[in-house]
C-alpha cells in the first residue's frame, strides 16, 4: 500500500531549509557543521526541516471574472 507523503522524497538539499542551520540575513546562515555559509549551499549532513521551507506565492488570476464565470450550469436555477 502506498503511503501518502506530504512532501516529495527527492528534495534538493539547501542550507536555507536544513535543520542544522540558522539564518543570519537574506544571503547567509550559520551551520553547526561548516560555520557561516550561503543559503544556497549544501553538504552531506543535510537534514530536511519542513517548517523552514517557504512555499511559493499563489498564482494570480489575470483578467476580470464574474460570479457567472464560476457557475456549472447556465442562467437557470433548477436543482
Amino acid at each position: 500500500m502506498a503511503r501518502y507523503t506530504l512532501f516529495r522524497r527527492n528534495i534538493e538539499p539547501r542550507c536555507a531549509y536544513c535543520a542544522r542551520s540558522n539564518p543570519l540575513d537574506d544571503m547567509s546562515a550559520t551551520c553547526k557543521k561548516r560555520g557561516i555559509v550561503s543559503l544556497s549551499d549544501h553538504c552531506r549532513s543535510f537534514k530536511y526541516d519542513a517548517l523552514r521551507r517557504i512555499p511559493p506565492k499563489p498564482a494570480v488570476l489575470r483578467g476580470t471574472f464574474t460570479d457567472d464565470d464560476f457557475k456549472l450550469w447556465g442562467g437557470d436555477d433548477e436543482a
